[in-house]
């Protein structure tokens, strides 16, 4: 099975950053925590990595690889984001068999 790999970009004193981590861990419980990991990425730890993938604010958050949100998305849109993609790897999965 297809995971999705999140990474939700943060920096020291973001106020909005432990907001953002709060829905994504509520959301990935709720969406299937077997196929969705996540992690933190402090952009000052991984500056290279941040800026490879473009991010400019925190929090960002970007799904297996790439940036999906350059800023704090609402649980709506960000829920919407995570079943189109799940949809997509089911789908995917479907093809490949």
């Amino acid at each position: 099975m297809k995971m999705l790999n999140i990474e939700i970009f943060s920096s020291p004193g973001c106020s909005k950053c432990g907001h953002a981590k709060d829905v994504l861990r509520q959301l990935a419980d709720e969406l299937g925590g077997d196929r969705i990991q996540w992690r933190e990425v402090n952009i000052l730890d991984e500056m290279d990595h941040a800026i490879e993938l473009g991010v400019m604010s925190t929090p960002s958050i970007a799904i297996n690889h790439e940036l999906i949100f350059s800023s704090l998305p609402s649980a709506k849109k960000l829920r919407a984001e995570l079943e189109k993609q799940l949809g997509q790897n089911i789908q995917n999965k479907l093809e490949n068999e």
